[in-house]
């Protein structure tokens, strides 16, 4: 209990007021200024996917004992302009049933917004650019987390219309599935960024980053990743599953669904969707970075030297950078290592697990920032504490009942007595036999099967199958 207490303590230095947190000054940017910085953050981003793609491709091939892109270019630095050259000269296919305006449209959808989700992001602090002091961030606004929370859920159209508008079946059961996907992660996403606003004071992602630079404990920085460990955790989690990346790519289960929602799509289109997943790797590890490591801060002892000649400016970009690297280095980690979840499996992870533990962390985040202020009056600790703890044995009871009636409902399952003979025509179309069945003979079969009826104005007839069969 000591120890509970002792940690609403830590978090007492985390300001509550935005009065104080500077927000990003876009005042000395003009409009043509603002168009330049976009057009920098898009070839920013660009560079960072065509690094990347060589970058897995050569990690995940030592990683598998095997070399990787080595010929075209120095390490194969090259092989990645190789591929995009490939994407542009490809056919481009059109299936005959697809909804020609709809099937165009999904793979732009999903790579444009990707690029917009960045444009809230603070890549550095204030630079001078052309005669005019700007900041290195291409707007923000006092919900700008929240901005791409909605850009993410828009995202989401494009994988259902790219399932719909091919007229196909599999790439359908895809896109449906990566919507299931998507949206029930970014529940919990959500949640774990209600206790960062609560400690933070605000949803802009420039005081935010401000907030952890001002927030220090024995002298020492404190980036929210340590105090909001859990949400910390959620995030990473949900971020995987945001961008259909191993061992959560559900959406594109080979066994099940053939590629998922873009399987009818060639050329650049199917390019837009490849560019607009590792983009999203990006955005959500940049938002990760805004949020929990300090955004584009320098890291202690760094930060010191100085004055903090380093933790300024165009340095920011660095420091930025260095940290969005962590995570995609997770990202490629995680596909080399781990294998695809089953997609129940992924779908109870979001609904049953996290969903509920971020509810009732943000509760409590919410009663430890309360009582700090006061709200509560003195002496409250123990019942804030006794209320968390209930609320946690609450969560952890539910997931043992369900666990418990999942296992008996499979027991019933198990017991359930299964026919040893079976007939795979009997619903009129073949059905392949369980493990331990075997099936009816044939002519057995045929001569059980329903009398034929007539065609319209005649009597039904009376025949046995011998005598149909002449």
């Amino acid at each position: 209990m000591s120890m509970l207490t002792a940690y609403p303590d830590l978090l007492a230095a985390v300001p509550l007021v935005t009065e104080d947190l500077p927000a990003a000054d876009f005042s000395d940017t003009p409009l043509w200024l603002s168009f330049v910085k976009a057009a920098l953050v898009f070839v920013y981003l660009l560079v960072q996917v065509v690094i990347v793609i060589w970058f897995e491709r050569r990690v995940v091939g030592r990683m598998q004992q095997r070399p990787g892109p080595n010929r075209f270019g120095p390490l194969g630095i090259l092989q990645t302009a190789a591929d995009g050259i490939k994407l542009f000269l490809k056919e481009d296919v059109t299936p005959k049933n697809a909804d020609r305006l709809m099937f165009y449209a999904a793979p732009l959808l999903v790579a444009s917004l990707a690029f917009v989700s960045f444009a809230i992001i603070p890549i550095g602090g204030e630079v001078q650019m052309f005669g005019h002091t700007t900041p290195l961030q291409l707007t923000d606004t006092p919900v700008a987390v929240l901005l791409v929370l909605a850009v993410a859920g828009v995202g989401a159209y494009g994988f259902v219309l790219a399932g719909w508008s091919s007229g196909s079946t599999y790439p359908l059961l895809g896109g449906l599935r990566s919507t299931a996907q998507v949206v029930s992660y970014e529940i919990a996403m959500g949640l774990s960024l209600v206790a960062v606003f609560l400690y933070a004071g605000s949803m802009s992602t420039s005081q935010i980053v401000e907030a952890q630079a001002q927030t220090t404990v024995l002298g020492l920085p404190m980036w929210y990743a340590v105090p909001l460990f859990f949400s910390f955790v959620v995030y990473v989690i949900t971020m995987v599953g945001e961008t259909n990346r191993l061992p959560f790519d559900l959406a594109e289960g080979e066994g099940e669904l053939g590629g998922g929602f873009h399987t009818e799509y060639s050329s650049m289109k199917f390019g837009m969707f490849f560019l607009g997943e590792y983009i999203n790797m990006f955005t959500v590890s940049g938002l990760a970075t805004t949020l929990f490591l300090g955004g584009w801060h320098a890291p202690w002892p760094i930060s010191l030297i100085g004055d903090g000649m380093f933790d300024q400016g165009w340095w920011g970009v660095l420091w930025f950078t260095l940290k969005m690297w962590l995570f995609i280095w997770f990202y490629v980690w995680l596909r080399g290592t781990l294998p695809r979840v089953r997609y129940d499996q992924f779908m109870k992870l979001g609904w049953k697990i996290l969903i509920p533990l971020s509810l009732v962390w943000v509760i409590a985040v919410m009663m430890i920032r309360a009582a700090q202020e006061g709200y509560f009056g003195d002496g409250v600790w123990p019942l804030v504490l006794t209320l968390i703890i209930i609320g946690v044995f609450v969560v952890a009871g539910i997931l043992v009942w369900d666990h418990y009636t999942q296992r008996r409902a499979a027991e019933r399952e198990e017991q359930m007595e299964v026919p040893t003979e079976v007939d795979p025509f009997a619903d009129g179309y073949p059905v392949p036999p369980l493990p331990g069945q075997k099936l009816v003979e044939p002519r057995r079969a045929v001569g059980a099967a329903p009398p034929v009826t007539a065609a319209r104005g005649t009597a039904e007839t009376d025949t046995t199958p011998e005598d149909r069969r002449g």
